[in-house]
């Protein structure tokens, strides 16, 4: 039996999966929490070294003494991370994907006209939510980074860059198209960096990692990890990595991934669709230096809001427990949670929008904000289904794959069915993030098949079909859109 290990790094965890090869089922797995800091209103960050030690430690756990013939990296994307080169060491915390503490910069270089040029040759928005603006805040902020910088002393890396420099020992400074695609300073039509967006964000170009294929021989990790110099032969952004897992490789595929996020990819093929509705168009893989795209729609708050039912409120003790009590609800009450606790994202980009609660009454109660809760989450991905729709006329789906934590529960997957009026594939791997990084090291080191027998492979362990009752859903879509232009109206 050969292994490959999958290294999952996350927003709130960090885990590692051994798979074996080629059928690329999951033999075990480690996982540690990762620990979630707010310094200020909208502000999110991680702790680098934190980062770090997790990933050795899930490592070691996943392989268990075995035999490892390669390791595949994927990750939580956009999150920014500044290091001096000289001592390996972060110049300031990890900014998280979802800080919105450039939301100022973003609304002044949108004010000065500059959002046509990022959009045109990145495929993305003036937002927070991408690294750009966060490289700049951390080199204008931390003591003397901005002259390290441009003396070449300090790198630029999403988290897999992070991971890939000090897992090798410092030794490779890469990261792979689709992460480097998340940036806003990549052309994704080129795939190299783009001089004029450098500029435009004041960001030095010999801070930035190299661009790479997202399977290839990325380095090997330091043998002191796990007693030999495996190598890394994948990188993917989590998203794009979940695509890969879910086999989604043909144009009109679509997946949506129901993490701390949720994100929901169309495989648009070899050329990058122009979004009218505010999607992004993203980088979906690159191999042997061909690209092929995605349109992407991206909710800032899908598990995100449990966790907020159970850390936040209280109401659970386990994530598991969310859907029995939502389906204790009074059916007669209409409860509406807008969950824009850090914004709102597409298809509206409101990063001041903040989370709200409609249609409270004296009965109100723990279901009632349960099924809330969770009903916002297929809301959310009805109202990115239909902007896709505008952008790409086939992309109403023949059925939706999913994959993420919030998948495990019935009763979210059966009420977005029938919001969706499509069936909902719920595959047999729900790890298909780090199912996709595992396959990226398993495929270039020819211990997976090719692509099209990979996609054969996929396995349904549940599909969910819409119940028919098309009117009681669009009501209470209704119900949802009111209370979203109420929220939009209130934080214009």
């Amino acid at each position: 039996m050969s292994i490959v290990l999958a290294l999952d790094q996350g927003t709130t965890s960090t885990r590692a999966i051994a798979f074996d090869t080629p059928s690329l089922t999951p033999l075990r797995t480690a996982r540690r929490d990762l620990t979630q800091r707010y310094p200020a209103s909208g502000w999110v960050e991680h702790d680098p070294e934190e980062l770090i030690a997790h990933s050795i430690a899930v490592l070691r756990e996943a392989a268990a003494g075995a035999t490892i013939a390669a390791v595949g990296i994927t990750n939580q994307r956009e999150t920014t991370l500044v290091w001096d080169r000289r001592t390996g060491r972060c110049v300031h915390p990890a900014i998280v994907w979802q800080d919105r503490r450039t939301a100022d910069l973003c609304a002044a270089l949108r004010q000065a006209g500059h959002e046509a040029l990022v959009t045109q040759r990145t495929g993305l928005l003036l937002d927070p939510y991408f690294s750009a603006t966060k490289i700049a805040w951390i080199l204008d902020q931390v003591d003397g980074a901005r002259a390290a910088a441009a003396a070449g002393h300090l790198a630029f890396g999403t988290v897999d860059s992070w991971l890939l420099w000090r897992l090798t020992g410092g030794r490779v400074h890469a990261t792979d198209a689709t992460n480097a695609s998340r940036t806003a300073l990549l052309d994704i039509r080129t795939g190299r960096w783009d001089p004029e967006l450098l500029d435009l964000f004041r960001v030095p170009a010999a801070m930035l990692p190299e661009v790479r294929d997202c399977a290839g021989l990325f380095g090997t990790l330091d043998p002191a990890i796990l007693g030999s110099a495996v190598p890394i032969l994948g990188i993917a952004g989590d998203q794009q990595a979940a695509s890969i897992g879910q086999a989604c490789f043909t144009p009109g595929m679509v997946k949506s991934t129901y993490g701390t996020g949720c994100f929901l990819l169309l495989h648009t093929g070899k050329t990058p669709v122009v979004s009218g509705q505010r999607l992004l168009t993203t980088i979906a893989s690159q191999f042997a230096g061909q690209r092929q795209y995605a349109l992407e729609g991206a909710i800032f708050v899908a598990g995100a809001a449990v966790q907020w039912l159970r850390d936040g409120l209280g109401l659970i003790e386990r994530a598991d427990q969310a859907g029995p009590l939502a389906a204790q609800a009074d059916p007669t009450q209409s409860v509406f949670l807008v969950p824009a606790f850090t914004g709102l994202g597409a298809p509206h980009w409101n990063p001041e929008a903040r989370g709200a609660l409609f249609g409270l009454s004296r009965n109100t109660g723990p279901a009632e904000l349960a099924r809330a809760a969770l009903q916002s989450v297929a809301f959310q991905t009805r109202d990115l289904l239909a902007a896709m729709h505008q952008d790409w006329p086939d992309a109403s789906p023949a059925v939706l794959r999913v994959d993420g934590g919030m998948v495990a529960s019935d009763w979210t997957m059966q009420f977005l069915a029938d919001q969706l009026g499509a069936p909902v594939d719920r595959p047999s791997v729900l790890e298909t993030t780090a199912l996709g990084a595992a396959y990226l090291a398993g495929w270039a080191c020819d211990l997976c098949p090719q692509p099209a027998d990979f996609a054969r492979s996929w396995s349904l362990e549940r599909r969910f079909e819409p119940s028919g009752d098309t009117a009681a859903q669009a009501t209470l879509y209704a119900g949802w859109t009111a209370a979203v232009r109420m929220l939009l109206s209130q934080s214009s």
